[in-house]
This record gives structure tokens, sequence and C-alpha cells, in this order.
């Protein structure tokens, strides 16, 4: 466990007002962006939020394709969800499912041709969103110290889940195997 996380029988180490009134504001934030956000793109382009960005996801990769398991982690989804919603953008003509060339254990999300028109035809909407909500407000300072601040708590964030998963690990015996293989595919 690392030295700078507290052990159950600490005292709790209270928010001042000011942090308080900080955290307050920033809870708000994560709330309120993500929806405002998918308002928009739920107007123009008859997309949710995270659905844009599987379709951005997809179109960044080489070859428009990603394994579903690697796609749940760039969106930060479940894998049982994003199967739902790609089976959504598949009804839609958006992306279409296969199975990896490499190893069929596996499935592959790729953007289709469609998919790959309508995510263009909602980009400059969804940019100028972003940039009235968060870039415009912000001047060029901030816009930096944002960007450290994120990369900061995402760091932090990404460190104690590995401890979780370690610590738990270390706790018990290696988790039997799933009767058909890896079953988070």
């Amino acid at each position: 466990m690392p030295e700078d996380h507290p052990h159950p029988n600490d005292q709790p180490r209270w928010l001042t007002p000011a942090e308080r009134a900080t955290w307050l504001q920033f809870g708000l934030m994560l709330h309120k962006l993500p929806a405002a956000l998918e308002a928009q793109l739920q107007q123009d382009a008859e997309l949710r939020y995270v659905e844009y960005y599987v379709l951005a996801g997809l179109s960044d990769q080489p070859d428009q394709r990603m394994r579903m398991s690697d796609l749940a982690i760039l969106v930060n989804s479940e894998l049982s969800r994003l199967s739902h919603m790609a089976g959504r953008l598949e009804r839609r003509g958006l992306i279409r499912r296969e199975p990896d060339p490499a190893n069929g254990r596996y499935t592959q999300a790729i953007l289709t041709e469609a998919g790959h028109a309508h995510l263009i035809e909602a980009a400059p909407g969804h940019v100028a969103r972003v940039r009235d909500l968060v870039y415009d407000v912000l001047d060029p300072a901030e816009l930096d110290a944002l960007g450290v601040i994120a990369e900061k708590i995402s760091k932090r964030i990404d460190e104690r889940i590995d401890g979780q998963e370690q610590e738990a690990c270390s706790g018990r015996e290696a988790a039997p195997q799933h009767p058909h293989g890896d079953a988070t595919r």
C-alpha cells in the first residue's frame, strides 16, 4: 500500500471550507459537462456522448478497427455495456463487428463508411460546443493548468486502481479460469 494512502484506522482529513467549495464546484462540473455535451450531440447527430467517443476512437485507429475489449478501456465502459451500445450502432449502420482475424476468440468493432461520414458530420458541432463550454472561458494559463491537473488526477486514479488490484490479488489465490475462456472479451 502506498505511504500516502490512508489506513482504515487513521482519522479523516476533513476538507476545509475552501476545499469543500472547490470540491462541490468540481463535482458539479463533472456532472454538467458530459450532460451538456451529450445534449448537443443528441440534438445535432442523434448520438450519445459515449457513442460519439466510440466512433471517434475507432476513427483514430489505422484500420478504423479495434478489439471490443480495448475499445471498452478507451471509452471507460464495461464490456457488456459496450456490447449493447455496439449493437445499437451496428443496427444504425455506423459500425460492424466481426471476429478478430489474428485471434477469433476476440471481436473487433469496425467503423463503417456511414459511421465515418456521420462522425465527420457530427464533429464540428461537438468541437464548437467543447470550445464554447471549456476553451473559450479559460485563458491560456488556465488551460495549461487544467491539462496538468487532469493528468495528475488521472495518474493518481490509475495508481490507486492498480494498487487495489495488486492488493486484492496478493491476498487470495489466482481466480479459476472461466470454463469458456476469458469472459471479458
